[in-house]
């Protein structure tokens, strides 16, 4: 059941608004608190969902009960009750993070709608959250050995700060899950996550991917088109493959990162963007530098932190925990009964040349789920790994 909490000194105010919200909202259940103190103390020992609060009440005002409930991380939304010339009080406490302020006496209608607009919040932002739960359980990263745990610790000093990221590794590894962890992990993390793979775009059209441009510029833009550092804006823009970059783009990337602003294909007009940038790459870039197809100085501004992501075969010691995670998911996925994987089977995986690393591995494992016997087999491995 859910809870709200009126917070009012007056008891004839608080038996007022009691009986509209319990009106209004039947399945709630209504709580009281007839000063600060009693609601600090109420609001330390249960969670609500809705707080409507006087502002002007003896010992604890209701300033100091939205700063307890603000440090404290609460997600618990606040109307505030406000008597007539104190609205500049009323703006400070929407400053420390109020919802909405309502003046007294109240107007019925108008707290009626702002309790209905607080409880919408209030369910898009426990949606948003968990969605973001699922999404980095869905981009989970399963390992235990030293190799692996390096990277992750990596990832939860790095994520926190808005430094540029370099993640490095062969085809398969995980440099997208790394780069999702990451901004998951971030500040950014309400913001969105655009991803650019630089390899699959043609380099007539990389520059118009990235930094949009205005119709009639080329043949083929017969509108205005938002680039991806634009729609990045606030959060975090993956560059993928970056090693497939062309010098004309990589000038242009190099540009906006030093000054902060793009201009689209087509325009003269500078549009600021805030992006924090995480790139990967499967290709060496020091050599690709030597060779005069890709900028030193763009290196260095990307490279701020450098994650080097380790092949399969550098972490052998993980391919049973990940065999174990892709049968239940695959199991998951597919709607199979999950089958057991004998020691055996384990060994003649762990000895397996991973080529394609943990893509391949998760390949190999939905294979057997589906061809496979229970349990999954030696000679199963033999018969349906690759040769």
């Amino acid at each position: 059941m859910k809870k709200i909490l009126i917070i009012e000194d007056e008891e004839p105010i608080r038996r007022v608004l009691k009986r509209i919200l319990s009106d209004e909202c039947p399945d709630y259940k209504i709580f009281e608190a007839i000063d600060g103190n009693d609601a600090i103390e109420k609001l330390s020992k249960d969670k609500f969902d809705l707080a409507v609060c006087d502002i002007k009440m003896p010992k604890k005002d209701g300033l100091d009960v939205l700063k307890f409930a603000t440090k404290k991380d609460f997600t618990t939304p606040f109307i505030m009750l406000t008597g007539h010339g104190n609205v500049e009080t009323a703006v400070d406490a929407m400053k420390i993070g109020a919802f909405d302020f309502i003046e007294k006496p109240p107007d019925l209608n108008r707290l009626l709608i702002s309790v209905r607009n607080a409880f919408k919040i209030k369910n898009l932002q426990s949606e948003n959250s968990r969605l973001k739960k699922r999404l980095i359980k869905k981009h989970e990263m399963i390992g235990s050995s030293t190799k692996f745990k390096t990277v992750l610790k990596l990832i939860d000093k790095v994520a926190p700060t808005n430094a540029r990221v370099l993640i490095t590794g062969e085809n398969g590894t995980g440099k997208e899950m790394v780069a999702q962890q990451i901004h998951f992990k971030s500040l950014r993390c309400e913001k969105p996550l655009v991803e650019v793979n630089c390899a699959a775009i043609p380099s007539e059209l990389i520059e118009s991917e990235l930094f949009g441009h205005v119709k009639g510029s080329f043949t083929s833009a017969i509108k205005d088109r938002v680039g991806k550092f634009e729609l990045a804006n606030g959060g975090s823009l993956f560059l993928d493959e970056i090693g497939d970059l062309s010098l004309k783009a990589q000038a242009k990337v190099l540009r906006a990162l030093q000054e902060g602003k793009i201009q689209k294909v087509g325009s003269e007009k500078e549009i600021e963007v805030d992006v924090r940038i995480i790139a990967a790459t499967n290709k060496n870039i020091k050599k690709l530098i030597e060779s005069n197809d890709f900028r030193e100085d763009l290196f260095h501004r990307l490279a701020v932190i450098e994650i080097k992501i380790p092949t399969l075969s550098e972490r052998k010691s993980d391919i049973k925990i990940l065999c174990n995670y892709f049968i239940k998911q695959v199991s998951n996925e597919q709607g199979l009964s999950e089958k057991k994987i004998s020691n055996e089977a384990i060994s003649a995986l762990e000895n397996y040349p991973w080529s394609g690393n943990i893509r391949e591995l998760r390949n190999v494992i939905e294979r057997l789920m589906i061809l496979g016997e229970n349990p999954i087999s030696v000679e199963n491995i033999k018969m349906y790994a690759p040769k």
